[in-house]
């Protein structure tokens, strides 16, 4: 099938498991052969999950054992929920979509293999019935984007890379872009790079501790604008320790999320912040820093010399943040001061034509895309696979 523009709604719920956001995208083939897609956002909306619902989410992705009606009634209910906000995106935007492509909600991410049944498995699952949105609409719905490449040998993730490299890679600066939802994720673009030059990983938590420490401490879902970070102190030592786990020193590609640093995860590290003497602030700003300082952290080990840079000024270099946590300004100002005397340059997604928010679901609208006229989707370089290969599965409207 020859690639034709098509405009395509790109729809993600993320690892914090706060709401549903849509990109509306029209996407068009090249002009030149060979090159990346041209992506034009139309529009973008958010829709939060109900408490009843975030609360179901969460407990499908921690919980250890849920029932399989639990899943499947999950399953369903999101997909009516996803299909309501395709359709109140597009009719607040007055256009029509000719293609769906739905993330899911990963309710289990294992990227690496574990022994199971006398043999070594990854896997991978995120939910949320696609033919309910098939249906809903009457287009073509491209989701369950992630086993492809995990069949390839591949974690799964990152795939926002795919997006990046074809939106935001420059000629002549180094683009390092960051997205801070649940899970921070990072992609850095050597300046002209080839796209077999893509370096991309999840960095570790993004809002997640932070979150779940909120929810422990004060009874809230997140630290609005970082006022509660703003407060206390950080440990020190606390961070310190947790950058000497296994993860953090793990070397790319590789990927994590709600196994890794979930309610196991915050129980632990409040432990920990309040052994040192921590109050209930204190604990927050410390999760807000072990965020910031894993960033760092990763940068040093693995992004400064991918990017050729041997001195601070070596080459200019932009640090570009997108998700959720661009709310957080104790957050973003850590962050700030932690590059500038790298000689990084903080911007955010939207200075580059993508609000925050959006960037992951223009990403699936561009996958979907991709898929729909049988183009590969992963990056390799990101997500370890052994080859490219053609992303999702379609369900017909």
């Amino acid at each position: 099938m020859k690639a034709k523009s098509m405009v395509v709604a790109g729809v993600m719920s993320g690892t914090s498991a706060d709401g549903v956001d849509v990109a509306l995208c029209k996407i068009s083939p090249s002009q030149v052969e060979g090159d990346s897609p041209q992506i034009k956002l139309i529009g973008a909306a958010g829709f939060g999950y109900s408490k009843a619902v975030r609360a179901a989410v969460l407990q499908a992705m921690d919980a250890k054992a849920v029932s399989v009606a639990e899943i499947s009634r999950l399953n369903w209910r999101l997909g009516e929920i996803y299909a309501d906000a395709v359709v109140s995106a597009l009719d607040q935007f007055g256009v029509k979509a000719a293609l769906v492509g739905c993330h899911g909600q990963t309710i289990y991410h294992q990227g690496v293999a574990s022994r199971y049944l006398g043999s070594d498995v990854r896997c991978t699952w995120q939910i949320g019935e696609a033919s309910v949105i098939a249906e809903r609409l009457r287009v073509p719905v491209v989701s369950d984007f992630r086993p492809a490449d995990l069949s390839a040998g591949g974690q799964g993730a990152p795939l926002v890379p795919m997006l990046d490299y074809a939106m935001f890679r420059s000629a002549k600066v180094n683009r390092v872009l960051q997205n801070l939802g649940g899970i921070g994720n990072m992609t850095a673009i050597p300046a002209g790079a080839s796209v077999d030059r893509v370096m991309a990983f999840d960095t570790g938590p993004g809002n997640m501790v932070i979150d779940g420490c909120m929810a422990r401490l004060y009874g809230r879902g997140f630290d609005r604008g970082g006022t509660v970070a703003r407060r206390g102190k950080v440990i020190s030592a606390v961070v310190e320790r947790i950058l000497r786990e296994r993860y953090f020193s793990a070397l790319p590609p590789k990927s994590c999320g709600r196994e890794e640093f979930g309610e196991k995860f915050v129980d632990r590290f409040v432990g920990m912040c309040r052994k040192a003497g921590a109050s209930d602030a204190d604990v927050v700003t410390t999760a807000t820093a072990l965020t910031a300082q894993s960033i760092f952290d990763a940068y040093r080990r693995f992004v400064w010399g991918h990017l050729g840079q041997i001195a601070p000024l070596a080459v200019r270099t932009e640090y570009v943040v997108a998700g959720g946590g661009v709310k957080n300004a104790t957050l973003m100002e850590m962050l700030r001061q932690g590059f500038e005397p790298l000689g990084v340059r903080v911007r955010l997604m939207q200075e580059l034509g993508v609000p925050a928010q959006a960037k992951e679901g223009v990403a699936f609208a561009l996958m979907a895309w991709l898929t729909w006229f049988g183009m590969t989707g992963n990056v390799p370089a990101a997500t370890g696979a052994s080859r490219p290969v053609v992303l999702g599965k379609v369900t017909h409207g």
